[in-house]
């Protein structure tokens, strides 16, 4: 079955292999707040300082780290590799399974967004916003995988 949307199923090992790195030094560096050195340069930006603050000037080009900014990048690429590569068997099943998962994921991910407007203010909410990025493809991941290791449980059941 053809599906012109998802990458070919090579790719998803190219994904495991950025995604997991990518998730646990992010998780280290926003514990422990870690920048890289020798990351620190000369970018290119379309938007310096906070909307509004007319005490910020505009500059197209400013000085900053970017361990932020490469790993969000690679992990974002390596959970699109994972999530949205073909299974090996990819028929009209996983297919299914895919969208629940992924509607799910949706679904659970503004329903968070839901509960952090009504909780959450100022700051922290900049940090919850920030983490809301990345949690539709990391629920959608681990649903879809679970559903996979469900449906690979039931059929040695009924064997």
């Amino acid at each position: 079955m053809s599906h012109s949307l998802l990458l070919p199923n090579r790719y998803k090992k190219i994904g495991w292999c950025l995604f997991v790195p990518m998730f646990i030094i992010g998780v280290f560096v926003f514990a422990t707040n870690y920048e890289i050195n020798w990351l620190h340069g000369k970018v290119f930006t379309i938007c310096s300082g906070f909307f509004g603050d007319k005490n910020v000037p505009r500059k197209w080009i400013i000085e900053t780290n970017l361990t932020n900014t490469l790993l969000g990048v690679l992990f974002i690429t390596g959970a699109l590799l994972v999530g949205f590569s073909e299974e090996k068997n990819e028929d009209e099943y996983i297919a299914g399974m895919r969208l629940n998962a992924l509607l799910w994921a949706v679904l659970i991910n503004y329903i968070l967004l839901l509960i952090a407007f009504i909780l959450v203010y100022d700051l922290p909410f900049f940090t919850v916003m920030t983490f809301n990025m990345f949690t539709v493809l990391l629920l959608f991941i681990f649903r879809f995988h679970y559903l996979l290791y469900r449906s690979k449980i039931a059929l040695t059941d009924e064997k």
